[in-house]
């Protein structure tokens, strides 16, 4: 159905060089002499992905047996305080970054085989023999990305947002490895919900567009037998799509080639990718009900919007679908191939969402669009409303008052639904409220102690975690990014 083998070739040729850059500990090498149950703990003084190694030697007798160690690898200081024994949940502990190290030699140096991300490093004596101690008396990582950080321009202005703005760069240029990972620690692969925010980052900062466009040939490379694309791509050993699939992420895939498109002017891959463009497009369309709203599902994970179990997600899907369909539009018109798809079709069915969004699912009395069964109002509903494009600017600057005025977001649980919330405010012209909400939620986050922006963050729960703990929390999340963009793009 598609040249996915050839898709598959154009990624590869695409794949970055990586730079390196080796750098130790700002502190925890005090050259202590540590028996059984002692320990130490590294400070990078930043976040890093690479490989970590220590050298290390002895005081007392000459060693008469292996050193037993327990090293955790932490991207914040709350992993430190975490214990993997209480983990149980259901996301494999096996991400829970911890190495038990035998040292057979010491003095040795010694390399961890896996790559890591991480700012603190503990390592801790589980055994060794009462006739000497081990001293830790070196240590490095080899850092990597494919990202030049040196080569991006900073925003001025006050301290928080100089902050911000840093710690954006920091996130995504540490997501930036031979793809736009979603996160470094976990899971380390490319998504599509990420790789949107983190291409529009990308293109006022580190200028990378090659990447970009490996990553959206090989989510073309990784559709499955209908055409869908995956959420994700696996990228190793080879590339393969997962089994994955979110209803929303289908559709950005057409508005992250659109942006694609407008930043490069490359419409051979504009033309290339069409037909996946399309696909998708009619996939979504597929899954509309005879009164042309999406088909609710009692399905956990079949549309993401936001990280919140208790968030229905039928209203966003639809206008999530309407977004998608405009996007194709454009497409299609750009590269000038209105005689091979069905532009006035498109239109139609892009005007019969619409009639059936306010005829179903908005409340005139409350003012706000309602979702699923239980007519549930959510902030995520009303901002994929407003990005849509269904409501005029009067319509939509009205809504987000509303929203801004009624509504809770702490529904909100990641920088995801928090970067188009921000987006929804600037596109009603709402730029002082854009502005307040970043100093505020990216803000807490640096507030906390970030070095890079988490997956998620609730201000009034910095601990929360869907996952049954934070220990297997991302502190380091592509889609955390976005601030760099709204700094340089929107004038906030």
């Amino acid at each position: 159905m598609f040249e996915t083998e050839k898709w598959k070739q154009i990624a590869t040729d695409l794949k970055p060089k990586m730079l390196e850059e080796v750098v130790s500990p700002v502190s925890g090498l005090d050259g202590q002499s540590m028996k059984q149950g002692d320990y130490t703990i590294l400070d990078f003084g930043n976040h890093f992905v690479g490989e970590f190694s220590f050298t290390c030697t002895f005081t007392g007798s000459h060693p008469d047996a292996p050193v037993l160690l327990r090293i955790k690898l932490c991207e914040s200081k709350r992993e430190l305080e975490e214990s993997s024994e209480d983990y149980h949940g259901w996301v494999s502990k096996s991400w829970v970054q911890e190495e038990y190290l035998h040292l057979d030699e010491v003095p040795g140096e010694y390399a961890l085989s896996r790559r890591f991300a991480f700012r603190y490093v503990k390592i801790e004596i589980l055994a060794i023999s009462d006739k000497f101690s081990l001293c830790i008396n070196g240590a490095h990582v080899l850092a990597q990305s494919s990202g030049d950080i040196q080569k991006v321009q900073r925003v001025t202005g006050p301290k928080m947002k100089q902050a911000i703005d840093r710690i954006a760069i920091r996130t995504l240029h540490n997501c930036m490895q031979e793809v736009f990972e979603d996160g470094p620690k976990r899971d380390r692969r490319l998504w599509v919900g990420d790789l949107r925010l983190e291409a529009l980052v990308n293109y006022c900062t580190f200028k990378n567009n090659d990447l970009v466009r490996r990553c959206l040939y090989m989510f073309a490379a990784g559709t499955d037998q209908n055409g869908r694309v995956p959420a994700c791509v696996f990228d190793f050993p080879t590339l393969e799509g997962d089994d994955t699939y979110l209803f929303d992420y289908s559709l950005l895939y057409i508005v992250t080639l659109l942006d694609y498109v407008n930043e490069t002017g490359d419409m051979e891959t504009a033309k290339d990718l069409l037909p996946v463009a399309m696909r998708q497009y009619e996939l979504s369309v597929e899954e509309v009900g005879k009164d042309g709203v999406v088909r609710d599902r009692d399905e956990l994970g079949w549309c993401l919007l936001d990280w919140n179990m208790d968030l229905n997600r039928q209203a966003g899907a639809q206008f999530v679908l309407i977004l998608g369909a405009k996007a194709l539009c454009e497409l299609i018109e750009k590269t000038e191939t209105e005689d091979a798809y069905p532009l006035a079709k498109i239109r139609e069915t892009i005007d019969r969402l619409e009639k059936a969004a306010k005829e179903n699912l908005w409340n005139e009395k409350t003012g706000f669009f309602e979702s699923g069964d239980a007519r549930q109002v959510s902030v995520a509903t009303q901002v994929w409303a407003v990005l849509s494009g269904m409501l005029s600017e009067q319509e939509a600057r009205d809504l987000m008052s509303r929203v801004t005025k009624n509504l809770d977001t702490s529904d909100m649980t990641t920088p995801y639904i928090h970067s188009y919330y921000v987006m929804a405010l600037l596109n009603c012209g709402m730029k002082r409220e854009a502005e307040e909400h970043i100093l505020s939620y990216w803000g807490g986050m640096a507030e906390d102690g970030a070095d890079t922006f988490y997956e998620m963050f609730r201000p009034d729960d910095p601990d929360f975690s869907p996952y049954g703990s934070s220990i297997v929390n991302s502190y380091c999340h592509g889609w955390g990014c976005s601030p760099a963009y709204f700094f340089r793009r929107c004038d906030v």
